[in-house]
């Protein structure tokens, strides 16, 4: 059995080694409406907590002694009932790794209200059949739970695009191109897994190219037989391979 959310109110344990973090949260969790079920200063203290306690959702800082919060992560996935996991931490460098481990909640310290409310929200609209499909699949990518963003580092850091800005994907040997409303970032995951978690937005076009639905445009035939793909707000034209073209046209023909 999952977590339940009942009038929009959470049970809620706050994992950090900083007392002063603790207080903090604590202090806005409560003024949110929800309530704070316990408090943990290092991993293997919140796994037992977890499981006594079956809080909602976890708050989760990453830097702590013994047992970071990434790993700690790992263990509460295997659980059941299993909490939602928001992490909280004051190093940015930390982002891409907590999105791969498919946190529902990525916040930077210091916390605020506003961030935080808006990511308790988000998990009060969770079914729980979704929820029960991320634990058990832990592959957020076949789960009904999809990022709204997506994590990339970048000389300034860690960069958040959101999903709808995306024009493409475009993989090229061990990274893939996210080409999006601002310019492009890498980022370290596969096209596959990509495809998986977010085939009704995109569709592929080519065995390393992924084209946001939304942005598509038309088909431009350049040779016998050879299409390229047209996409709203590109000048760039993207090839589209025969093998792929059958599925492409029926998604443009649905638009």
């Amino acid at each position: 059995m999952m977590w339940t959310v009942k009038g929009g109110e959470m049970d809620i344990l706050i994992c950090d080694d900083e007392p002063l973090a603790v207080e903090r949260l604590s202090r806005l969790v409560t003024q949110l409406g929800h309530e704070v079920v316990a408090t943990a200063s290092y991993g293997l203290e919140a796994i037992e907590m977890v499981k006594f306690y079956e809080p909602d959702v976890i708050l989760l800082d990453i830097q702590m002694p013994e047992m970071d919060g990434l790993t700690c992560a790992q263990y509460l996935r295997q659980l059941d009932p299993m909490p939602a996991i928001i992490f909280c931490t004051a190093f940015d460098d930390h982002a891409l790794d907590a999105f791969k481990s498919h946190a529902e909640g990525y916040l930077l310290k210091p916390v605020m209200q506003q961030e935080l409310q808006q990511v308790l929200d988000h998990l009060t609209k969770l079914t729980q059949a979704q929820m029960s499909t991320l634990k058990q699949k832990e592959d957020m990518d076949e789960s009904n739970i999809k990022r709204q963003q997506i994590a990339a580092k970048t000389y300034r850091g860690v960069e958040l695009v959101p999903v709808e800005n995306i024009y493409y994907f475009l993989a090229d040997q061990k990274y893939v191109t996210v080409r999006h409303a601002n310019g492009n970032v890498l980022i370290d995951e596969t096209l596959k897994d990509l495809e998986n978690e977010f085939g009704d937005q995109f569709v592929r076009i080519h065995r390393n190219a992924l084209v946001a639905v939304h942005f598509l445009d038309g088909l431009e035939l350049i040779s016998s037989g050879q299409y390229q793909v047209r996409c709203r707000g590109l000048e760039e034209r993207l090839a589209v391979s025969r093998r792929h073209l059958p599925n492409l046209r029926e998604r443009i023909q649905k638009i």
